[in-house]
Parts: C-alpha cells; sequence; structure tokens
C-alpha cells in the first residue's frame, strides 16, 4: 500500500489539509485521530530505527495537539515532540489517540532528556498522556488506550516489554507523574511484544 494511501485508509480524512508528506518544518501536529489501531502500521515504518518506547504526560490539564505543539515550538523544537497523544477528555477526547507528523513521515523525537536522551530521540516513539500525573491519575480510557497502543507497538516492531520505559527512567524528571501506575502497566504488556 502506498504511504498516501495508508495515511488515509490510517486516519481518515485531514483535518487540517495542510499537511504536506516529508516536510517535517510544517506546524501541523496530525490528519486525525486514531480510531482502531489495526490500520497503524499502514504507515511505512522504519523498523530498524524504532528500539524503544518512552512514555511522557505533557504536565497540563488542557491539552489539544495544537497547543502542545505550540508549546513545543515556544521551546525551540520543530514542532510538537512526540510521536503519539492520548487525550484525557480536556482537548482531545478521553483516550482519543493522534499520531503527529513525526510518526508519520517517521521521524526523529525532540522528547528525552537525561544522559541518553540523544539516542532515545532518534530510536524511541514518544507517547504522551495529556495531564500531569504528578497532580492526579490518568482516565481509566487512557490508560486502556496507552496499553492497546504500547501493545500494538510491540508487536509490529518486535519490540521486548523492557524496552517501553518512563521518561523518569532516563532523565531527571517525574514525567509521567508520580500518579502514573507503572506496575499496573507493566502487567498489561503482552510478553514478546
Amino acid at each position: 500500500m502506498s504511504f498516501g494511501a495508508g495515511v488515509l485508509v490510517l486516519l481518515g480524512p485531514s483535518d487540517a489539509g495542510t499537511h504536506q508528506i516529508g516536510i517535517p518544518t510544517l506546524p501541523l501536529a496530525d490528519v486525525g485521530p486514531i480510531e482502531s489501531l489495526e490500520g497503524l502500521m499502514a504507515v511505512e515504518t522504519d523498523r530498524d530505527r524504532w528500539k524503544a518506547i518512552v512514555i511522557h504526560h505533557s504536565a497540563s490539564p488542557y491539552e489539544t495537539i495544537e497547543t502542545l505543539g505550540r508549546k513545543h515550538r515556544e521551546m525551540g523544537l520543530v514542532g510538537i515532540g512526540h510521536h503519539f497523544v492520548i487525550g484525557r477528555g480536556e482537548g482531545l477526547g478521553d483516550g482519543e489517540i493522534r499520531s503527529t507528523f513525526r510518526w508519520i513521515d517517521q521521524l526523529p523525537g525532540a522528547h528525552a532528556g537525561g544522559s541518553a536522551g540523544a539516542w532515545y530521540d532518534r530510536h524511541a516513539l514518544s507517547i504522551c498522556l495529556v495531564g500531569n500525573g504528578d497532580r492526579r491519575a490518568f482516565t481509566d480510557r487512557q490508560m486502556e488506550r496507552l496499553c492497546q497502543l504500547v501493545n500494538t507497538l510491540m508487536s509490529e516492531l518486535d519490540l521486548d516489554p523492557s524496552s517501553v520505559v518512563l521518561h523518569s527512567t532516563i532523565a531527571a524528571t517525574t514525567d509521567p507523574g508520580w500518579n502514573f501506575p507503572e506496575a499496573w502497566f507493566r502487567e498489561q504488556l503482552a510478553p514478546g511484544g
């Protein structure tokens, strides 16, 4: 399946209309919500690049793709730094998964800190949960969709559960927050991807 057709099958019609394949400097973050994960890998995936997945939070209770992208541009990044964002019902729908241009174009992220941050930016997919995990728990729907997304990516990219890390594991931060249910989350990860 061609890349363009894969994106349309995966994501449906564009809600922004300005995304141009292969041009990563555009401020557009995504082309629509991912309703079903069945077609997620319709994007021509750079399987040799992706070796890990890093879980983040937005550290704010309300975000849309546009507001998060604007914050990241204000930090000097070329648009949103994450590959996927999962909403909590404030801005984005509860459990709504959005892919960004970084996933669609298979570009490195701009999300990881710490001494190994550059490696994680180049080789790890970034998933951001909207919300502040230091202040309150994520919604049940967010966590359910996070598990679905991570298990799908692990299976398709042949990743082991040990390759899924919290940002706080690799950098001096609490991200995705004290309220992130790490033990429960790890129990939900399918062995062997």
